[in-house]
């Protein structure tokens, strides 16, 4: 799978846990440099309390297109240090 982004591919695996229809990429597949730590955090019941990165890419911002859950709850352990993608960023084999 490789997550795509403004003509750039921003990870890419073929080890992604699919949860909810979002594939969550290792840590280690994310290319780092594209990622910029945001303030913003959203709660889930089942999987935790999710992180966001902003994407910059070429000069272009994509403000919290991308998530992990640190800590997830036990139900959502196999999301550990991966990030999924949203907003725009697209996600193909």
């Amino acid at each position: 799978m490789r997550a795509i982004w403004n003509g750039e591919v921003i990870a890419e695996s073929d080890a992604t846990e699919v949860v909810e229809g979002n594939h969550y990429f290792p840590l280690g597949a994310v290319k780092q440099d594209y990622l910029k730590a945001s303030d913003h955090h959203t709660t889930c019941p089942w999987k935790g309390e999710a992180s966001y990165y902003h994407l910059e890419v070429d000069g272009a911002t994509n403000e919290n297109a991308a998530w992990t859950y640190p800590d997830p709850k036990d139900a959502a352990r196999q999301i550990k240090d991966h990030i999924a993608f949203w907003k725009g960023v697209e996600v193909v084999q």
